[in-house]
């Protein structure tokens, strides 16, 4: 199907949407999401993709991003998906968002040409629901009240930042909000690479006692020797999510030093490179949860459904959409600490009138 499925128009439409609060780590801080939808046309059909670049993460930045969706654009009329995928593959290796996005169209297409959920094109077997932790922020402005909704939704697994303030003075948030926790809900932390080795080791040890689920980016050089004695000191997995995006493409995913890896598949260049990297993580033993960049409901939607089709159990970062103020559209319905996939073929994505996309 994807040699006969050829493109009529591509087009990108920029957006700028705001956020309810803040988005802050040990990387930076942001107010806004900023990016393009993606509209691949075919036959009356679209399917839709969403470039949020974000280069503190591990993407190109929004001027690179937007000479790779131009250069697409122009060349893609009249062309197949699998002629674009290609195209894809070969030379755009350098703006992974861009790619993600282009290929999240493509896909969205192909997957309404076959009558499929996206997810069902990635992975036959994929899931329905995608079970998800919930984000509350950084550490030092949560306060008791922002821990309730959290709890009223479902999560069992809530994320924090960590790395922003003095490490004593977090720690002692950390214990102070372990006290307010439900018996059954635990924390994920993000250090962001905020931390040295030596300073690390100290603050692992002090969280032995905490209820912690796991830690991301626990050092600022993430060296795989050192990643490995810290993850044999601490109690719950150490995770990479940034550092992934410097690492050699064949690089032995076993010699990591962690036991978890967090994908975004807009630092790792689409759904497919994600897929393939959660499937060696998974040969290796080593788990994998699958995250978005705040992005609009346009590629939460393709990322919820790659989440789908790792098989991954654990909690994904996907409960983004209540930070936006604003959005392209509709996101997954959140219900019970999941996210609920349509079976509609494609994605589900379906913009908001003002976002229509028909031709002129």
């Amino acid at each position: 199907m994807m040699d006969q499925l050829r493109i009529d128009r591509l087009r990108i439409r920029p957006y700028d949407l705001p956020l309810r609060r803040d988005w802050h780590s040990a990387r930076g801080r942001f107010q806004r999401r900023r990016g393009w939808l993606v509209c691949a046309e075919t036959n009356g059909a679209v399917g839709f993709g969403d470039c949020a670049p974000i280069p503190v993460a591990g993407t190109e930045d929004h001027g690179a991003a937007e000479s790779a969706l131009l250069n697409a654009c122009a060349c893609a009329p009249g062309r197949s998906v699998g002629e674009l995928l290609q195209m894809l593959d070969d030379g755009f290796a350098a703006t992974p968002a861009a790619r993600c996005a282009l290929e999240c169209a493509l896909l969205d297409l192909l997957s309404q040409a076959e009558g499929v959920p996206l997810r069902r094109l990635l992975a036959s077997d994929a899931s329905d629901a995608v079970p998800v932790n919930g984000i509350l922020g950084t550490l030092a402005t949560l306060t008791a009240a922002d821990l309730q909704p959290a709890v009223e939704a479902g999560f069992s697994v809530v994320k924090i930042k960590v790395g922003v303030d003095k490490p004593a003075s977090e720690i002692a948030r950390l214990r102070s909000l372990a006290q307010l926790l439900p018996s059954d809900m635990r924390l994920r932390l993000d250090a962001n690479g905020a931390w040295g080795y030596d300073l690390a080791c100290r603050i692992l040890d002090q969280l032995s006692e905490l209820p912690i689920e796991s830690l991301e980016e626990p050092l600022s050089i993430p060296d795989p020797s050192r990643l490995r004695a810290l993850q044999e000191r601490a109690l719950f997995p150490l995770a990479l999510d940034e550092s992934l995006a410097a690492l050699p493409a064949d690089m032995d995913i076993g010699e990591l030093g962690v036991r978890r890896i967090v994908i975004k598949p807009a630092v790792v260049g689409g759904l497919r490179s994600a897929l393939d990297l959660s499937r060696r993580a998974a040969t290796a033993g080593i788990d994998v949860v699958v995250t978005g960049v705040v992005e609009s409901a346009a590629g939460l939607w393709p990322t919820a459904q790659l989440a789908a089709a790792t098989g991954s159990k654990l909690p994904h970062g996907l409960a983004t959409a209540e930070w936006l103020a604003e959005d392209l559209g509709v996101p997954p319905r959140l219900h019970g600490g999941s996210l609920s996939l349509c079976e509609r073929p494609g994605s589900g994505f379906r913009p908001h009138p003002e976002w229509n996309t028909s031709p002129e």
